[in-house]
């Protein structure tokens, strides 16, 4: 068996020309132009890029961009003031602010700050709770990502065994409520999981996200299961020569592929969705606060 290699990049140009329909729409219909805001507190390179990434995606779109650049030695009251002025901007419906932060800065209490309907990363305490109580809430990108793909492989995700590897707040607990959402039986597995390989192959669908590379190899994977990897390492690439790296999932993705029915690649597989995601939640965000329906298929 080959596996069918699930392209996150191109369903992600898809998400993001539906996202691009429906604020042309929103523009002409109701004068309404949704706005995103990015804070990013000091210079780590690999925020700064993703923070460029997101800004040119969110213009090209046609929605209005902003970012807030601060030093690395921002005072918690200045970032917080600059989310509360965010909070009441009626032109931005969509707050993000970069993690990780400073080590001196307060990660839950700065994304406490943020007012909920504008959380569009879905990591404030009350999304976390109306998620985990099958409410209307705005979900976290890349679970919403890995949702996404699953619904438009299986159709129904209705009675599937699910296994997500990974606890973290950011993927693994998000997902693991969305897959129950959808009727999954779901089970979530962690570094201390008795048996980890059986647990994992009896599942239709493997969703890994625990931040070790390759760490599932095929074996773990039933026949004709549905892998999505989260995963993002950088390991040692010595076939592109000395101190060279290259990105691998959490997965081992030639003998898993060699066993799945379907699976996502490192790169091009979740990452991609994880952005066009995040524009989709600031069009939803948008058509929540003005009472307007909210996109279909792009939302929970």
């Amino acid at each position: 068996m080959t596996a069918q290699i699930i392209n996150g990049k191109a369903f992600a140009e898809r998400v993001r020309s539906q996202v691009a329909e429906h604020v042309a729409r929103l523009k002409v219909d109701h004068a309404i132009v949704p706005g995103l805001a990015v804070v990013l507190v000091g210079e780590d390179p690999a925020s700064q890029v993703y923070v460029r990434s997101k800004g040119k995606l969110t213009v090209e779109v046609g929605m209005h961009s902003v970012e807030h650049k601060l030093d690395a030695d921002t005072s918690e009251t200045d970032l917080l003031a600059v989310i509360n002025k965010l909070n009441a901007d009626p032109a931005i419906h969509g707050i993000l602010v970069q993690l990780p932060l400073p080590k001196h800065l307060n990660e839950d209490l700065v994304i406490g700050n943020i007012d909920p309907v504008k959380d569009v990363d879905g990591f404030h305490i009350s999304n976390v709770g109306l998620l985990g109580t099958g409410q209307k809430s705005m979900v976290p990108c890349t679970p919403l990502g890995c949702l996404m793909m699953l619904r438009d492989h299986f159709g129904s995700l209705s009675g599937r065994d699910a296994v997500v590897i990974g606890r973290s707040n950011i993927v693994g607990k998000p997902m693991a409520q969305l897959l129950l959402g959808d009727s999954c039986t779901v089970t979530i597995a962690h570094s201390r999981t008795k048996n980890l390989p059986d647990v994992v192959r009896r599942a239709d669908i493997v969703v890994a996200a625990v931040g070790r590379a390759e760490m599932v190899p095929g074996d773990w994977i039933k026949p004709g299961a549905v892998v999505i990897d989260v995963g993002i390492n950088r390991i040692p690439a010595p076939e592109k020569g000395e101190g060279k790296m290259k990105l691998v999932g959490d997965v081992d993705f030639a003998s898993c592929a060699g066993i799945a029915g379907a699976i996502t690649p490192v790169p091009g597989g979740v990452g991609p969705m994880t952005i066009a995601c995040l524009l989709a939640n600031t069009l939803t965000a948008t058509c929540r606060a003005n009472n307007l329906p909210e996109p279909e298929g792009l939302t929970v």
